[in-house]
């Protein structure tokens, strides 16, 4: 139950603000179900691609993806999701850990610092940046299992030009392409060293987050997005100390 809520409060945080929640999936699998640390990391890679691909289907719909972004974002992004994918193969869990838990702190900071991002002013679109940008935030996927949302949305509308409510929905796009590759490749390699995952368990997250997707972009339209945005940053930087104690000091 406890893990149906973490991944119910994930897909709030998608829903809300397009990106955040799947910060939260490696500590919901770590701590709520004891998963080993590289099984947590490979298993949130599918959840967030579950629940970030059925949000982009009913963004589909309603015309609010760019798919020009999508290509010049999202398939660099797979190529570094890939080679970040990899070398987390190669490298201790605790490293892993170490790196999320500095990528937790350094959301905190922006999402503390951006209030909602509603404001924020489209540029010019910038192809050499986007790509350059999509492929270093498609290591960092790879490397540690999140999606990277926070990281994505600030890119497509400073600089690819996108205004805010269609740089959200073309982040999950982006999300779910980049979580799909790199989890293909912990699947592959994990799987030849005999390492079983929890089908059931990711299954359910991914419903449960699909769930909170849809509650939080119907709370998103009533609720005051910069004070939850505030207290989402104070959370992150919460659980970055935590991570940090159980997983690399302790």
């Amino acid at each position: 139950m406890l893990a149906l809520l973490g991944a119910i409060v994930i897909g709030l945080s998608l829903g809300l603000f397009g990106s955040g929640g799947s910060i939260l999936t490696v500590p919901v699998l770590l701590y709520l179900l004891h998963m080993p640390p590289q099984l947590a990391i490979a298993s949130s890679l599918l959840i967030v691609a579950g629940i970030s691909l059925f949000g982009s289907v009913r963004n589909g719909l309603q015309r609010l993806i760019s798919w020009r972004h999508v290509l010049w974002f999202g398939i660099p992004g797979m190529m570094g999701t890939y080679g970040g994918a990899w070398f987390g193969t190669l490298v201790d869990a605790r490293w892993q850990l170490l790196v999320f838990s500095l990528l937790m702190l350094v959301a905190a900071v922006m999402m503390w610092r951006s209030s909602t991002g509603d404001n924020a002013e489209a540029k010019a679109f910038k192809p050499a940046k986007i790509v350059l940008d999509g492929l270093i935030v498609g290591v960092i996927t790879g490397f540690v299992g999140v999606g990277g949302g926070f990281l994505i949305v600030p890119a497509l509308v400073l600089l690819g030009g996108l205004s805010m409510p269609i740089g959200i929905a073309t982040s999950l796009v982006i999300i779910a392409m980049k979580s799909f590759v790199g989890f293909g490749k912990y699947y592959w390699v994990m799987s030849e060293q005999g390492v079983v995952f929890d089908w059931t368990t990711i299954g359910l997250m991914i419903v449960a987050g699909i769930a909170g997707s849809y509650v939080g972009g119907a709370l998103g339209k009533r609720l005051p997005k910069a004070q939850l945005q505030k207290a989402f940053a104070v959370f992150l930087v919460i659980m970055a100390a935590v991570v940090i104690y159980q997983s690399v000091l302790k």
